[in-house]
Order: structure tokens, then C-alpha cells, then sequence
């Protein structure tokens, strides 16, 4: 069993965030515990108080982990585009692919509930913004008006992707695959756009 003396807090936190994805990004985000990841780094589970508030802390800096490692998928994903309406499809695209290929992280992300009347901390609620942030600037390009509201189009457009996510991830449409729910989505995002046209 390590000592407190041998990693910095900062260590300490390190080694907790990056053994967490690791149980969660093999077993879910329920095989989580204090007791288990205390095990996994070699501390014990009062160390772990001593770097996160509690569990919802330890998850949300988790949680904030995976959106930056989505932010930038998605970010890197445009950079390579140059038409809005082929930027908001290949937004959709890597959105998908991201959840695919890391489908226990991203659930965990909209598992995790904080106790009622607790609200995500700024920080948090950043990484949140940042990602609708990459979908408002290609709907404003989209549609080039002053007065169009990109953030209720940019909320609304990616509410049904996300849906067509969730709904695909969890075998709730038939013969769902990769492929379908890339086909579903490209769907939903082309008639959109030919709606706000």
C-alpha cells in the first residue's frame, strides 16, 4: 500500500482519474467504487477524500475527461472541412464513432446524476458549452442571419443525434449497427437543414 508521501495530490488524482476510465471503460461506469479504485492505485480509500469531495466529484472529473477527449475529435474533425453542411454531417459522424468506440465512458457521462437540487460545477458545465460551441458556429455559417438562434437550433439538432444514439447503443431500433445509426443520423441532420433553408 503506497503512502500519501509518496505521489503529490496532483498524482494522487492523476493515477484515480485514469484508473476510474479503466474500470469504466471495461466494466461500466457501476463497477465503480471507492474501495476498488483505492486497489487499483494502491492507496487506500480515505486518500481518495483527500483529492475529490466525494464519488460525484471523482465522476464528474471523469466525465469532464471524456468530453474534452470528445471535444477534440470533433474539433480535429472539422478543422478538415470546409462547407458548414459537410462540417455539421461530419460533426454527426464522429459524435457517433466517438460513443461507438467508447460506449461505457460516453454512457457514463449520462448515467452520472448528481443529488437533487446540485448543479454541475462551471468548470464542468464548460466542456458542455465548448461542445455545442463547434455545432452553433457552423449553423450561424450555415445560415448566415443575425437573428437566427444557433443555440436552440445547435440544442435541438443535437438532442435528436443524441437520441438516435442512445437509441441505437441500447439495441432499441431494429438491426441497429454502426452503420444504421450513421445512416439515421445523416438523415436527421440533412432535413434539418433543408428545414432551416
Amino acid at each position: 500500500m503506497a503512502r500519501r508521501s509518496d505521489h503529490s495530490q496532483d498524482e494522487i488524482r492523476e493515477m484515480a482519474i485514469s484508473a476510474s476510465r479503466n474500470i469504466i471503460m471495461h466494466e461500466g461506469l457501476a463497477a465503480l467504487s471507492a474501495r476498488k479504485l483505492a486497489n487499483e492505485i494502491g492507496y487506500t480509500a480515505g486518500t481518495l477524500y483527500l483529492v475529490f469531495s466525494n464519488q460525484d466529484d471523482l465522476i464528474l472529473h471523469i466525465n469532464a475527461v471524456t468530453l474534452q477527449d470528445l471535444y477534440s475529435q470533433l474539433a480535429a474533425a472539422v478543422s478538415r472541412c470546409r462547407k458548414p453542411e459537410s462540417c455539421i454531417l461530419k460533426l454527426g459522424h464522429e459524435y457517433v464513432r466517438f460513443a461507438v468506440e467508447n460506449r461505457h465512458l460516453w454512457n457514463a457521462i449520462f448515467e452520472h446524476r448528481l443529488p437533487e437540487g446540485q448543479k454541475p460545477p462551471a468548470w464542468f458545465q464548460a466542456r458542455i458549452v465548448q461542445l455545442y460551441d463547434l455545432v452553433e458556429t457552423q449553423l450561424e455559417r450555415f445560415t448566415n442571419a443575425d437573428r437566427f438562434d444557433t443555440h436552440l437550433a445547435a440544442t435541438a439538432l443535437w438532442s435528436g443525434v443524441h437520441g438516435i444514439c442512445v437509441l441505437g447503443l441500447t439495441d432499441k431500433i431494429e438491426s441497429s449497427s454502426e452503420k444504421l445509426i450513421q445512416s439515421l443520423v445523416d438523415s436527421l441532420i440533412t432535413n434539418y437543414l433543408t428545414g432551416l433553408r
